[in-house]
């Protein structure tokens, strides 16, 4: 049972990826669970892409799937033909464990009793640090970024237009994307006029947790499809979905 901290982009799923590996080789299945679809679909995309070249068979069970479909996947588990997930569990990998209800978490005890389990984290909760720390759970962690990444820039400053605009056209003149961390939901359309007035070139959407569930994970991905330039949005970006693309965060307030 041990808990893997690392910040964004440091190789966290890679060291998963790594881990199922070499549980599959041992001829065991493995449950990759994520506390979001976007994020499934991520990982199942980044699985395929990495196995390819192996006898593995990988599966993505999310609210997208089709009930025909669910249910053949299900019955594969169940009988061992399919090993990303229980004919017989082997690993246990857990995205960002502090993002799942008390139910669930409950749920996920009950597969604990038997099998490695390996959670992922960029922001773990006290209490999970703290059960780490008494030695209930080995804890690693991944202090260096991988070799290619710069060392990023932070700038704390009194709010100004002409740098926001700025920012933003810096990240167009190179084909990139910005988040807009903005936490006021009730005038946050009202921003969105505000950052389109200042760069009318970038095309700018908007999306908080009051939402409905579909209309968020569809506008997330339009994002992740780069349909837009600028996501202005409270802090549900920090549920570990990896957008390469975005090399800057401006925070207001």
């Amino acid at each position: 049972d041990r808990l893997l901290c690392g910040d964004v982009g440091y190789g966290k799923t890679e060291v998963a990826f790594r881990a199922a590996f070499k549980a599959i080789m041992d001829s065991k299945q493995v449950l990759y669970l994520c506390p979001t679809t976007i994020l499934s679909n991520q990982h199942y995309d980044n699985a395929l892409e990495r196995f390819s070249h192996f006898p593995v068979n990988i599966a993505l069970l999310n609210r997208f799937t089709s009930i025909k479909e669910t249910k053949k996947i299900l019955d594969s588990i169940k009988n061992g033909t399919n090993d990303l997930v229980f004919h017989d569990l082997g690993l246990l990998i857990i995205d960002e464990e502090q993002r799942f209800g008390v139910i669930h978490k409950e749920k996920i005890k009950k597969y604990k009793t038997n099998i490695d389990v390996l959670t992922l984290t960029a922001t773990p909760i006290p209490r999970t640090l703290q059960m780490s720390m008494v030695g209930i759970r080995s804890l690693s962690l991944i202090e260096t970024p991988p070799v290619n990444r710069y060392p990023i820039q932070t700038y704390v400053i009194e709010e100004n237009k002409q740098i926001i605009r700025d920012a933003i056209y810096k990240e167009l003149s190179r084909n990139g994307q910005t988040f807009l961390l903005y936490n006021k939901v009730e005038d946050m359309e009202q921003q969105v006029s505000y950052i389109k007035d200042l760069v009318p070139d970038a095309r700018v959407v908007f999306a908080h947790g009051q939402m409905s569930k579909t209309e968020l994970e569809d506008r997330m991905l339009a994002f992740i499809r780069h349909e837009y330039d600028v996501l202005i949005c409270t802090t549900i970006i920090e549920t570990g979905i990896d957008i390469p693309n975005v090399n800057t965060l401006i925070i207001l307030n």
